[in-house]
């Protein structure tokens, strides 16, 4: 087979597409015959040599993928070669095959093409896993979405609507904010010419978020805990604004706040097969219904996946990047 490959780390330059072995289905995988994966923010990181796959995954770039199974390895059932589906991956995605745990494969949900599932796996798993299964959104609450026109942010303002939660965006420019506002965001801040902590206390009574998904790690965690309501919490999943910050911990016990981070990729694979099976069961019915859809910006040929990468190295894009094989 094919796959995108990192010889050197480095620019987009880096990724080669190249003849590698075939993947093998071993005890408790399949292997898709892939048909998309999608461009996240982990792979421009894998790239450059910061975020190497956990053990036993693939070494190649791609944290998710849609397409049909063409083997099934010992102790898989419920499947069948065959079937339509897109999967989690800790890595593999960008190839045209890779081998998947059981655990982490979907169904492409109804109205939804195949392609297109592609986009699906990464966020929804992330946004249920962060914003539900840790943070605990509930209808009624607000939820301060940094980076609202990103993958992860045109996700959780959907989800979060869907749930009957009020949303709050940060997101640079009024097209990008428009967007959101498409998508059902109540609240638009542009982070470039506002400061998110004055704006969100004006449109809240002073009161702030309950929940803050957050990016950008040190250089917003003052900043977040300032625009936590009392009883917030801060799930934090990237660290695109550093790794190091000064938190004050008396505001944070008069919040009665708390503050987690997470990531997805390195959790064991019966963690990762238990955020799958909640995905499943709440976020698969609504993308069923047409409440929650993907928003993809543009799709490439898998062997241009440096031109995809340099799109998301722009931020100029709302939604997901594709690459198709």
């Amino acid at each position: 087979m094919h796959a995108i490959t990192i010889e050197q780390p480095g620019g987009p330059e880096a990724l080669v597409w190249a003849e590698v072995p075939d993947p093998v289905a071993g005890e408790g995988e399949v292997v898709v015959e892939v048909v998309a994966s999608a461009v996240n923010r982990a792979d421009l990181l894998q790239r450059q040599g910061f975020y190497d796959p956990p053990p036993g995954a693939s070494r190649y770039p791609g944290l998710e993928c849609s397409g049909r199974i063409a083997a099934i390895g010992p102790g898989v059932s419920g499947w069948a070669v065959g079937d339509e589906v897109c999967a989690l991956l800790g890595g593999g995605g960008y190839a045209e095959r890779v081998a998947v745990p059981a655990g982490q494969l979907l169904p492409v949900p109804a109205g939804v093409d195949l392609v297109t599932a592609a986009a699906l796996p990464e966020v929804v798993c992330t946004v249920w896993s962060n914003v539900f299964m840790v943070a605990h959104l509930r209808p009624g609450e607000t939820v301060l979405v940094h980076g609202g026109s990103s993958g992860i942010g045109t996700m959780a303002i959907q989800l979060a609507k869907a749930v009957g939660a009020k949303v709050a965006v940060t997101a640079g420019g009024p097209e990008k904010l428009a967007r959101c506002e498409e998508l059902g965001a109540d609240i638009l801040i542009d982070y470039r010419e506002q400061d998110f902590v004055e704006e969100l206390k004006a449109a809240t009574g002073g009161a702030g978020a309950d929940v803050i998904l957050d990016i950008m790690g040190a250089k917003y965690l003052g900043r977040n805990l300032d625009a936590l309501a009392v009883n917030g919490r801060l799930a934090v999943i990237g660290l695109q604004g550093g790794v190091k910050g000064e938190l004050n911990l008396a505001a944070l016990l008069a919040k009665r706040a708390a503050i987690t981070a997470t990531s997805l990729r390195a959790r064991p694979l019966d963690e990762k097969a238990a955020i799958v099976a909640a995905v499943r069961e709440h976020v698969w019915p609504l993308v069923s219904a047409g409440l929650v859809r993907p928003v993809v910006h543009a799709s490439f040929p898998m062997r241009e996946a440096a031109e995809a990468h340099r799109v998301m190295e722009s931020s100029t894009h709302v939604g997901k990047l594709l690459l198709t094989t």
